[in-house]
């Protein structure tokens, strides 16, 4: 295992596929830093160095991306913001209803077992 940004990675897989497990790196996202460092494609977790690992993180901070906690901060400010501003979405949200205009009569069982807070 290796950990990176908060996370650990598992080591078996290859390095653009493992990056997806850090909260806020996709698909995209994740090959575009892998194709930056110049990794292959089927270079896996375990083969990489210490000097790679750096390069990694020194990559993924300069691309301004938010990841994990910061992320997380974000949203979450985000969504407080739309609820002291009074949006539509935000009482919807506070609520627990579904926020982007589906249908309440016999759906969003789901979303009001949530109850998002």
């Amino acid at each position: 295992m290796v950990y990176l940004l908060e996370t650990d990675i598992s080591s078996k897989k290859a390095v653009h596929v493992s990056l997806r497990e850090v909260y806020g790196i996709g698909k995209s996202m994740a090959m575009l830093v892998c194709k930056k460092a110049g990794f292959s494609k089927n270079l896996k977790t375990f083969d990489l160095s210490d000097k790679q690992v750096v390069k990694l993180l020194q990559i993924i901070e300069n691309s301004n991306v938010l990841v994990n906690t910061s992320l997380k901060k974000h949203k979450e400010l985000f969504f407080k913001h739309l609820v002291d501003v009074k949006s539509y979405r935000g009482l919807r949200r506070l609520r627990g209803l579904p926020v982007r205009g589906q249908r309440t009569h016999t759906n969003a069982k789901t979303i009001k077992r949530k109850k998002y807070k």
